[in-house]
């Protein structure tokens, strides 16, 4: 069931996932279009998030962007004290810090993997972290040990913060020792987008990468074909999963195995790393005093769980 409507507010509206945007000209949303998809929003009880171009908009959007009660997700150069949250690329995020505010930091995997202590004066500063690694679909065999050695040593330093008395929140270690069951993007399912040309889209990712495969528009209607793949409980594997923390992105399904339900081993082998180390750190802190008392992540022997598939 739907919960949320995605608002692309320009074509060149950034990024906040796995997807890049290709180089266009700045080409902001259509009054008429904005005014629909509002509308829609309203009608449906949707909750809107707004994403920004990297720029400042024409002052009759923005008018009716600030009309209604809604989520804006801004790029760091035109962030303000009223963002919800702050899309940093790289390690650019020092208007994050000086904001405070919630942080999707989207960064290439050799950048993360060289230099993960690059991201602890963000995680220290802001509320939460979210980290989305550009380019998964570029993950070898060799990486995947990189990736546990790189959040092994940000563990090591966030028991340091607990010990303290901190609460650092970053999705790769702490997202999993809370959450009760699966809690990823869910395009399709309890997400669509608005895009610039009016046209609705699973997520942005596809307005940009596939452009032709709308799901209808703000004259004629919202039509999710097959909809039913979106959801979790038609995903053979990731219904039987317990990495909760993983973004189960179905665009890099679909680019990658060519089915929406469907996730590469890249991603799920990610989400397992995450979900161990997430493991190790919990009971880690745990020994320095009560820590989420009855919350337990059992021990498993794989990192794919295709290799479940016979068993399940």
């Amino acid at each position: 069931m739907l919960q949320y409507i995605v608002i692309l507010l320009d074509d060149a509206s950034t990024s906040f996932c796995n997807y890049d945007v290709p180089t266009r000209q700045r080409k902001p949303i259509s009054l008429e279009y904005l005014q629909k998809g509002i509308r829609f929003a309203m009608m449906q009880g949707l909750k809107i998030q707004f994403v920004y171009p990297d720029y400042e908009l024409p002052k009759d959007l923005q008018e009716l962007v600030d009309s209604v009660v809604h989520y804006d997700i801004k790029p760091s150069s035109v962030a303000d004290e009223n963002t919800n949250v702050i899309v940093v690329e790289g390690w650019d995020y020092e208007t994050a810090i000086a904001l405070q505010k919630s942080t999707t930091l989207r960064i290439k995997k050799d950048s993360f993997l060289s230099m993960p202590d690059n991201i602890l004066p963000l995680v220290k500063a802001v509320p939460n972290v979210n980290v989305v690694i550009r380019d998964i679909e570029n993950f070898n065999s060799g990486d995947f040990d990189k990736y546990k050695s790189a959040l092994g040593k940000l563990s090591e330093e966030l028991k340091k913060m607990y010990a303290k008395g901190e609460k650092p929140q970053i999705n790769l270690l702490t997202d999993r020792m809370v959450l009760p069951s699966m809690n990823n993007c869910n395009a399709g399912d309890t997400t669509i987008t608005l895009a610039p040309n009016g046209n609705f889209y699973v997520c942005p990712a596809f307005y940009y990468e596939y452009p032709k495969e709308d799901c209808g528009n703000v004259i004629d209607g919202l039509t999710i074909k097959n909809q039913q793949l979106f959801r979790v409980d038609n995903a053979p594997i990731c219904r039987h999963c317990d990495a909760y923390q993983c973004k189960r992105c179905v665009w890099l399904n679909k680019k990658m195995t060519h089915e929406v339900n469907t996730p590469s081993e890249e991603q799920c082998k990610m989400a397992h790393i995450e979900r161990n180390s997430s493991r190790s750190l919990l009971y880690a802190i745990r020994e320095y005093g009560d820590f989420l008392p009855g919350k337990e992540i059992t021990e498993i022997d794989y990192l794919d769980p295709f290799e479940k598939r016979k068993e399940w």
